[in-house]
């Protein structure tokens, strides 16, 4: 069952970059669940996980949502920065009483997700010898993840979610539980995502793990405590934050301006939202779970997409973003056709991060999933 809100001192060898045990709980709660045999072969012998809720469970637990996040998320979907919580939410406005997800008559869930650097066990995590895992952590996909969350749910008590909502990773991961386990998902919300991953997204992000792994900091994963290799992981943060928003964007907010101190403005851009992510993000979680977007295949030993798809039971919204240059809506386009719903459109200059920044769009769309 769920523990209690604390935290262990701080493992030997500790890394910098996410949040350890020893550092502020914020307002994450933890279970700690038993073995995890993994779909690619090995296994972890526990798993730790952080969660963070909203609202009351009813009795019945039958108005409980989860939210999944995407790659350097967490479960802090809503709330301020402050002790334990290095950035404020996530996904402001779509969690509250009278919000899209009324905490009034709903019950809200987000888990950092397996192999993140939030709570959750990964990377730098404590293995059974007391050091971090490091370049020892095992593979983890998609599935592995969700299974990590049926798990947490379980000990939640929750049988059946209303519903299950994700943008990008997260979408993958809502897309796998409708998909693996239909009986427990009435509702998906599938945003900017698709059902596999495509020769441009993993090229992407096997240039970013290269990025990271080149770094001399990396020390083949097992980094020394402190920074770490935080000028491979800034790097692969200006490369995916490049794939995040629209060329259109970029031009009309930046153009080609140089600054007083002789960088372009755009680069300056870049510069700082790879020091945010360095500051906040563990470079081995960054490897482990782009490699697990990469490894993403819905249809993967269930006959292919189509047939995966049609495995869904759960009333479903598919949205994309009209300028998202990294997964584009002819993906979801793939996914609503395969649940037999139109594609919903959302119009926004912000390409990928659009599904981050169009709260209202978002959130109307929310709402027709969830009706009052």
């Amino acid at each position: 069952m769920p523990g209690p809100r604390g935290a262990a001192p701080a493992a030997p060898g500790a890394r910098t970059g996410g949040w350890l045990p020893g550092d502020p709980v914020g307002d994450r709660q933890f279970v700690e669940l038993g073995p995890l045999a993994l779909e690619r072969g090995g296994s972890l012998p526990s798993v730790r996980v952080a969660y963070e809720t909203w609202g009351t469970l009813a009795p019945d637990a039958g108005n409980a949502v989860l939210v999944e996040h995407a790659l350097t998320g967490d479960s802090h979907v809503v709330g301020p920065a402050g002790p334990g919580h290095a950035t404020a939410g996530w996904w402001p406005s779509l969690i509250g009483p009278g919000a899209p997800l009324d905490t009034d008559r709903l019950f809200v869930v987000c888990a950092n997700v397996l192999g993140g650097c939030q709570g959750t066990t990964g990377p730098s995590s404590a293995a059974p010898d007391g050091g971090p895992w490091g370049s020892r952590f095992p593979e983890v996909t998609i599935a592995d993840q969700v299974a990590v969350e049926a798990a947490l749910s379980d000990a939640l008590g929750i049988g059946r979610w209303q519903a299950v909502l994700g943008g990008s990773m997260g979408g993958m991961r809502a897309l796998e539980w409708a998909v693996s386990r239909p009986e427990r998902v009435a509702g998906l919300f599938f945003l900017a995502s698709g059902a596999v991953a495509s020769a441009d997204q993993i090229g992407t992000q096997t240039t970013q793990q290269t990025a990271v792994r080149s770094d001399p900091a990396w020390a083949g994963g097992d980094y020394a405590p402190g920074p770490g290799p935080v000028t491979g992981l800034g790097i692969a943060r200006r490369i995916a934050h490049l794939t995040y928003r629209s060329g259109l964007e970029l031009d009309a907010r930046f153009g080609t301006t140089v600054q007083d101190d002789g960088r372009f403005a755009v680069a300056s851009y870049l510069d700082h939202h790879a020091a945010k992510l360095a500051a906040r993000f563990d470079a081995g979680s960054y490897v482990v779970l782009t490699e697990a977007m990469n490894s993403w295949d819905v249809g993967r030993g269930r006959g292919g997409v189509a047939a995966a798809l049609a495995r869904v039971t759960a009333r479903s919204v598919v949205a994309g973003i009209d300028s998202d240059r990294l997964y584009p809506p002819v993906q979801q386009q793939q996914v609503a056709e395969g649940l037999g719903v139109p594609l919903r459109l959302i119009f926004s200059p912000y390409g990928h991060d659009g599904f981050l920044l169009e709260t209202a769009e978002v959130g109307a769309l929310v709402r027709e999933l969830l009706p009052s």
